[in-house]
């Protein structure tokens, strides 16, 4: 089971480039019968499928779709998960100590966006995810997990601090690599 922000941010996005009958083929696609409420977890195979469908059907725009869809997750996640106080106790502190505390706590949560999984944080400003399940059974030469590195670096961005960036250094999807490998760093831009 995976959060169902995995499908529901990424609805939008799809219909900003073909309109809602493109959202409903591409549902269908995946195998995707039922939209979610958003009141339960959901399958992690629906979510991956539909990510999967994104990237066949929509090589050129499939990384930017879900990064944006990753921030709107990033989002949902401050304006329902995250009390205001913790945000702003969290903004208050060094980038240091506020990059320890999200880190620790992006952990006890990590179940919400690893499904099956497994999260581990390798450091404040490093993480992994192996058996990805949003990339299971996909090969690729490159990393393709957009949506986990916008979630990461939107709520670093917005937490620790505004220059933060988040790259995925390598991926499950990649030959040769059992987890995907997330770095986050500050920039001077």
């Amino acid at each position: 089971m995976i959060g169902p922000n995995a499908i529901l941010q990424l609805l939008p996005q799809i219909e900003r480039i073909g309109g809602e009958a493109r959202v409903a083929q591409m549902l269908a696609e995946a195998g995707v019968f039922e939209v979610p409420d958003g009141s339960h977890m959901i399958p992690e195979g629906d979510a991956a499928r539909l990510h999967q469908v994104l990237r066949r059907d929509e090589p050129e725009m499939a990384a930017e779709l879900a990064a944006e869809a990753g921030r709107a997750t990033a989002d949902y996640i401050l304006a329902h998960r995250i009390p205001k106080m913790a945000q702003w106790v969290l903004r208050a502190l060094p980038s240091s100590l506020a990059a320890r505390s999200l880190s620790g706590a992006i952990t006890k949560h990590a179940w919400t966006f690893a499904g099956s999984g497994g999260f581990v944080a390798l450091g404040p400003w490093r993480c992994e995810i192996t058996d990805n399940p949003i990339v299971q059974g996909e090969s690729s030469d490159v990393p393709l997990c957009h949506w986990h590195a916008a979630v990461f670096e939107h709520l670093y961005r917005t937490l620790v601090h505004p220059r933060t960036r988040c790259r995925e250094t390598a991926c499950c999807a990649m030959h040769g690599y059992h987890a995907c490998q997330f770095e986050l760093t500050v920039g001077t831009t």
